[in-house]
């Protein structure tokens, strides 16, 4: 079985200008990123699917592959579409170029899960947490299946009747097996992404089958100004960090 990662890159992101170029202990994000899935197992192979010559150079330049895509794409889940039918794989896994904290093992947790569950066309595995952490945290809500039947930024599900509770956070590793990623390009955006601004609601609203299942993790996806700073403190114990450091 051939697993490819594709990363989605954009230069241009709303919260950090230039995001993916941030350096962190003098390394960009997507450096990080790309470091970090390379020592996941399961993967045999890595290609950075960006809108930009410049992301494109750097990746190159740091021994790596980049495909450039087309300017329209709204989201990640499209960039990486394009390039679905021009490259032969079993499973594809979205890494989200902000991962610059990604766990190897838990890129590895969701192949192997995914291949354990075959009848779920996406994979999202998910963090537990007491908080909700805000309308910058997708949350899932799962059924006793291991589905997922909604993604929202509310804090959802509400504690109407027990005040304490747990809510399900959107991890940003996805597994596709290739005919779902092919079968996402042709749809059309609807009305719940469009209003949630969460592009994974429209493989629900489709019928597609998205499972999840929870991963222990400390690691966070670097989303605003304030994450940043987060990440950069620390970086600098990080032994994951450690293990590639020498050797880019």
């Amino acid at each position: 079985m051939k697993i490819v990662a594709l990363l989605p890159a954009r230069l241009h992101s709303t919260r950090i200008k230039t995001k993916c170029l941030k350096k962190i202990n003098g390394i960009p994000i997507i450096i990080h990123t790309l470091a970090r899935v390379k020592l996941a197992k399961g993967i045999d192979d890595i290609f950075v699917c960006t809108d930009s010559n410049k992301i494109k150079k750097l990746i190159e330049k740091f021994g790596g592959k980049a495909l450039i895509s087309t300017k329209k794409h709204k989201n990640g889940t499209e960039r990486i579409s394009e390039f679905a039918k021009k490259i032969k794989a079993n499973l594809f896994i979205d890494v989200h170029s902000d991962e610059a904290l990604l766990n190897p093992k838990n890129v590895d947790r969701l192949i192997e899960f995914h291949k354990k569950n075959k009848s779920f066309d996406i994979v999202v595995p998910h963090k537990i947490s007491k908080s909700s952490g805000g309308k910058n945290i997708v949350k899932l809500l799962i059924n006793k299946f291991n589905e997922v039947i909604y993604f929202t930024r509310s804090s959802c599900p509400f504690g109407f009747r027990k005040k304490t509770q747990n809510y399900f956070h959107h991890l940003d590793i996805i597994s596709f097996k290739p005919s779902a990623l092919t079968h996402f390009s042709k749809l059309e955006i609807g009305s719940l992404e469009r209003l949630e601004g969460i592009e994974l609601l429209r493989a629900l609203e489709n019928k597609m089958k998205v499972g999840s299942f929870p991963i222990k993790t400390n690691s966070f996806s670097i989303n605003t100004p304030e994450d940043f700073i987060k990440a950069k403190k620390i970086m600098k114990k990080d032994k994951i960090f450690q293990k590639y450091y020498e050797k880019i």
